[in-house]
Parts: C-alpha cells; sequence; structure tokens
C-alpha cells in the first residue's frame, strides 16, 4: 500500500465560527491505482488534495486529526525540511488553474527544471535538457525553443501540460491531479488522460484524479470515493459503482448526467436544491435537505461509512442493519 489516509479532519477558523472543511475522512491507494474524487464544488475534494503534501495554510487552516501514511510514515510528524523533499520529489500536484499555479515572470524552461535541480542535484545543462525531453514527452510543439517563453505566450491547454511536466520531472510515485482537464478540448483531455494512466501502468505510479466529469471517472478510475459536504458518502471500485449506486447523492450525480443509452426523449433529473453553508451544516445528514428518501433519522442522527458488499462502503440510514 503506497498511501494510507486514516480519519482525516480539517478545519478553517473563520469569522462565522469553524468550518470543518473534511471531517473522518479514509481510504487507501496502492501502487499503479487510480482512485477519483468526485463531488460538487466546496465539498473537500481539494482540500483533501492539498492536506496529502501537507499545503493547507496555517492560520486559517489546521489538521485537525487522523493521520497520513505514505509508504509507511506519517506525513503529519515529519519536519517540514522532510516534507520538503517529498513535495515534487515522490508526491506531486497537478494544479487546477495553471496561470496562477506557474510563475508569470520565470520562464516556462526554469519552473520544469527547478525540480530537477532541487531534488536530482542536475547541474544546469543536464537540467535543460531533461526539461525539453519533459516538454516533448507531453507533446509540446519546438520544446527546445518554447522552454525560454513565458505562461501567458502559452494557451491553457499548452499551460496544463507545462503543470503536468513539471510533475513529472521526478518521476512521482504519486501524482495528484486537481482538475487537470480545465480548459481543454475533448480531444486533448483524452489524450492527456490517456499518457497519465499509462504512467500508472509503466511506472507503476499512483494517481489521484479530481474531478466533476463522471465519464473521466469511468473510464479511468480503479475506484471512486463520493464526497459530499465533507464527508466521504460512497465508496467503491468504479464499475461497482457505476453499476449499483447506493447513496442517494450518487444515484442524483448520475441521474443527471446524459447516457448513450437512454430515450433521447427523457429528460435528465437534477438533484433539487443547493450544498449546504459549510459553516451551518444541517443536523443528522448533510444531505437530508435534497433527499427523496429523507427520513426523521436522517435528520437527527448522523450516518457513519458502513461496508454493504466487498470494497463498497455507503454513510446512508437506508442501508442500517
Amino acid at each position: 500500500m503506497l498511501l494510507h489516509v486514516n480519519q482525516l479532519s480539517i478545519h478553517f477558523h473563520a469569522r462565522q465560527g469553524i468550518v470543518k472543511a473534511v471531517e473522518d475522512v479514509s481510504f487507501d491507494l496502492a501502487e499503479g491505482e487510480t482512485l477519483g474524487i468526485v463531488g460538487e464544488s466546496g465539498c473537500g475534494k481539494t482540500v483533501t488534495a492539498l492536506s496529502l503534501l501537507r499545503l493547507i495554510s496555517n492560520p486559517p487552516g489546521i489538521i485537525a486529526g487522523g493521520e497520513i501514511f505514505f509508504q509507511g510514515r506519517n506525513l503529519l510528524k515529519l519536519s517540514e525540511k522532510e516534507m520538503c523533499d517529498i513535495r515534487g520529489n515522490h508526491m506531486a500536484m497537478i494544479f487546477q488553474e495553471p496561470m496562477t499555479a506557474l510563475h508569470p515572470v520565470l520562464t516556462v524552461g526554469r519552473q520544469v527544471r527547478e525540480p530537477l535541480i532541487v531534488h536530482k542535484k542536475a547541474v544546469r545543462k543536464t537540467a535543460v535538457q531533461d526539461c525539453i525531453r519533459l516538454l516533448k514527452r507531453v507533446r509540446i510543439p519546438d520544446a527546445d525553443t518554447r522552454l525560454h517563453d513565458y505562461p501567458h505566450q502559452f494557451s491553457g491547454g499548452m499551460r496544463q501540460r507545462v503543470m503536468v511536466a513539471m510533475g513529472l520531472a521526478c518521476n512521482p510515485k504519486l501524482i495528484i491531479a486537481d482538475e487537470p482537464t480545465t480548459g481543454l478540448d475533448v480531444t486533448l483531455q483524452a489524450e492527456l488522460l490517456e499518457f497519465m494512466k499509462g504512467l500508472t501502468q509503466t511506472e507503476k505510479t499512483a494517481l489521484v484524479l479530481i474531478t466533476h466529469d463522471l465519464g473521466i471517472v469511468a473510464c479511468y478510475a480503479d475506484q471512486v470515493m463520493i464526497m459530499y459536504a465533507g464527508r466521504i458518502v460512497e465508496k467503491a471500485p468504479t464499475l461497482e459503482l457505476y453499476r449499483a449506486p447506493q447513496h442517494p447523492y450518487t444515484q442524483g450525480l448520475l441521474a443527471s448526467i446524459p447516457r448513450l443509452d437512454q430515450d433521447i426523449q427523457q429528460k435528465l433529473r437534477p438533484i433539487e436544491g443547493q450544498p449546504p453553508d459549510m459553516a451551518n451544516l444541517p443536523s443528522g445528514c448533510a444531505f437530508h435537505p435534497r433527499c427523496p428518501h429523507a427520513k426523521p433519522r436522517c435528520m437527527r442522527e448522523l450516518p457513519k461509512l458502513m461496508q454493504i458488499s466487498t470494497g463498497h462502503d455507503v454513510a446512508c440510514w437506508m442501508h442500517s442493519r
């Protein structure tokens, strides 16, 4: 097992009180495996990913509890110097918005080769050649000249490829991709995802794929984790989850997207209501105000994640025994 997260909780101190952005999140990830994390904006997906690299700003954020084991080491007990060795070297993140993640006054080449110089102690000449190789690897044309350009001289899709090149620089064992297909057309999306999925097969690199796109998850993830209001509401192998979703929120997500096998006259069924205010969550199950199956117990008690079949966990009172 490459990554083991146990009962992770992340809180933020805000004017309106303590915001429990992530609460009691647990999951495992093996070498060469892809985990898809799905949920609406604000459900805690990105905060969970940032915590794996200990990039939660304190203040206002704090990792309030839990454990994060990576290659057998508890990351929450490491010093900042030890974490710096892990970030970009053994664990890399592809951020959602490359225009804000890339430094605007540094050339692309300098930013891509920085991990090689810092972690691999590469000399400048070798680092430049490796930089060209990485840019070619993500299919940036004229890589030997474009490495002297600045981020604003690239299109959105090309900037995203630069981010991928930076993430791959040191051949990390884990890549966290936060909405990696943002700003890309469908052709480039497929090309980029096939490339990253290929890494999991050839290099045994594990991949955490954060996305809103259930189609992407269906094609590329081995297991799926559905999050709502900072908690995991369902977790299962991909085929099992799509074949038989058990949580009403998962069912609602799948019912709200078009399918090739459905009648073209059939209307999509959106999930009614809005995501909850994280600073003022409803009592009991946070999804009960929007749930078509809500019972009085759902309004009073918070359901725990329970196993309903091998590898399939769900947090819903409909499945209580």
